[in-house]
């Protein structure tokens, strides 16, 4: 491997691209593989890669299983490597350059039902410290649609309790308002007053929501609160935060949001990622009338 060059790739991911903690964790894991599998230990070996030599890498992620979507995304990591290597003047052309990404099929997101929603959260035991906490970060997560990196960066100052609005930072961290209605302003008072304090008697971490050590709470951890939860609500699927989003971009849309205020609120960048969220009411709709009409 390269001396070095996976370490500066990063720094370019986050310092440049300001790529998410989670984007930079995946393209260095791929990088690695890739630096791995070439075996190349000076730059004129990556000066002598051809096109050709990089589809027959591609192809030998096929022959090893991985999923399409991760064959996709190893690809767009080597095209973001070549790019840095080129902008940084280590090499002179990008043998990737004629390389297109593969089109994937878009799969329709998985997301909750309104029954399963008020199941899930009216699990949390709200006369502890622990259940305060977590009876705002699955209201909070539900109202505002956030990424579970940003519930759990989220910081007391990114709150605006008054006017009922959260400040996360998204990818690129860029900053967005979102709204968080009355129920989850209420929890997070709750939780305020009366849980988080009792979690941090003595330091006083910036982070919104702790674990029971009054640390910053991870994004493992509370994977593991949400399937707690999700199995005491009798949720018999797989359940993540992310159908968690998917299930507020959803249930938004089909009580009539407007497309392009749910893009502001997830954050996205592209409105072609949030449509993808109009199948789903569309499938629902055929769904409910092929259901209910008589001559359906």
């Amino acid at each position: 491997m390269y001396p070095g060059l996976q370490d500066d790739f990063i720094t370019y991911l986050l310092v440049e691209r300001r790529f998410s903690e989670n984007t930079v964790d995946a393209y260095g894991r791929d990088i690695a593989r890739f630096l791995t599998s070439t075996g190349i230990k000076e730059m004129e070996g990556f000066q002598k890669l051809k096109a050709d030599d990089l589809r027959s890498y591609m192809a030998r992620l096929k022959i090893e299983k991985l999923s399409a979507r991760s064959v996709a995304r190893n690809l767009a990591t080597i095209k973001c490597f070549f790019r840095f290597l080129v902008n940084e003047g280590r090499l002179e052309s990008d043998p990737t350059e004629d390389i297109e990404s593969p089109r994937l099929e878009k799969t329709l997101p998985v997301f909750l039902s309104l029954e399963e929603v008020d199941r899930l959260l009216s699990q949390p035991d709200e006369k502890t410290a622990l259940g305060l906490r977590d009876s705002a970060m699955l209201e909070l997560l539900y109202a505002t649609g956030i990424r579970v990196s940003e519930l759990t960066s989220l910081k007391a100052n990114q709150l605006n309790l008054e006017m009922g609005y959260i400040l996360p930072f998204g990818k690129g961290s860029k900053e967005r308002i979102i709204p968080m209605g009355e129920i989850a302003k209420k929890k997070v008072v709750e939780y305020l007053e009366k849980g988080r304090v009792e979690l941090v008697p003595r330091t006083n971490p910036p982070e919104l929501f702790v674990n029971r050590f009054g640390n910053k709470m991870t994004r493992q951890g509370f994977w593991k609160i949400l399937g707690k939860y999700a199995l005491l609500a009798g949720i018999d699927r797989k359940i993540s935060p992310h159908k968690i989003r998917h299930s507020f971009a959803t249930h938004l849309l089909e009580h009539g949001a407007d497309l392009r205020s749910v893009q502001q609120m997830l954050g996205h960048v592209d409105i072609s990622t949030t449509q993808i969220y109009t199948h789903v009411t569309k499938e629902r709709i055929k769904s409910i009338y092929e259901k209910h009409h008589p001559r359906a």
